[in-house]
């Protein structure tokens, strides 16, 4: 669903950003300088007031279709728990070039990084197939390594995708309600590599969040950036219950199959998984 005007303004969207980036650390979905964000703008901003330095940057793959096209990303090696404290800092303002193949660079004077995210081209692709397939003029990703999510996928009969969404989307009532497309699934590929950023596209076109096998997820937004962290947290409370559970010699039942249909029958939620 695209954002309707009147539209955040640049100040609000920094704000936003730093406020997920804050939620995913006190989940401890980020650890160190673990994880990244981005968010596409499809209305006019100018960032030259917070982000008056400007150099041109190599985009890691040629974007013919997103010339002109606008993102807040954060920068490499920075702490999602501290955008908050100083978004301009933390942040870049990226404009793509009528060339696809470079970008325009708008950052602070209290720039804390060398580049972007080294995630960039997961993040771009993601973007990409969304802006073109939707025209949304909002989109929002975000890579996180939230512990219990990312510790199931290290135990092989998690790595199955049916049985990770019946085993994780049994505990809370609201988790069909806000992923009725269930979690995607890919197995452990190489990070940042175009290989990983493929599998991800098209994982991202059936679900709207993705588990990166032994690393990771992703998730996005239409709507907005604290979406995309919300996604996030309601896949690892699921993912933290299926870990008590087995810790517990997995007494636990969750919602059994005909609890779950009578949920989605209720709030008119299509799902597939149950």
């Amino acid at each position: 669903m695209p954002v309707e005007a009147p539209y955040p303004e640049l100040d609000e969207l920094m704000e936003l950003i730093g406020l997920a980036g804050r939620r995913l650390s006190e989940i401890e979905a980020s650890e160190g300088a673990a994880g990244n964000i981005s968010i596409y703008i499809g209305w006019q901003i100018d960032p030259r007031r917070k982000f008056p330095n400007l150099e041109t940057i190599a985009l890691p793959d040629p974007l013919p279709e997103l010339a002109g096209a606008s993102f807040l990303v954060t920068g490499s090696g920075r702490r999602l728990r501290e955008i908050i404290d100083d978004p301009g800092a933390n942040l870049g303002f990226v404009t793509i070039n009528a060339d696809g193949r470079t970008a325009q660079l708008h950052t602070s004077g209290r720039r804390l990084f060398a580049r972007v995210t080294s995630e960039f081209n997961s993040h771009l692709a993601v973007h990409r197939d969304q802006i073109v397939n939707t025209a949304t003029n909002f989109h929002a990703v975000i890579h996180a390594q939230p512990l219990h999510l990312t510790y199931l996928s290290h135990i092989a009969r998690y790595r199955d995708e049916q049985y990770l969404n019946r085993h994780i989307l049994r505990w809370q009532p609201e988790t069909i309600v806000n992923l009725p497309e269930g979690i995607g699934l890919l197995p452990f590929i190489l990070p940042g590599s175009p290989e990983l950023m493929a599998g991800t596209v098209q994982k991202l076109r059936q679900h709207r969040l993705v588990v990166w096998s032994k690393h990771g997820v992703m998730s996005r937004s239409d709507n907005s950036v604290k979406r995309a962290g919300d996604r996030i947290e309601y896949a690892e409370t699921g993912a933290r219950y299926e870990y008590l559970n087995l810790a517990n010699n997995e007494l636990g039942e969750g919602l059994s199959v005909d609890e779950i249909r009578s949920i989605c029958a209720a709030f008119n939620i299509e799902q597939h998984i149950f």
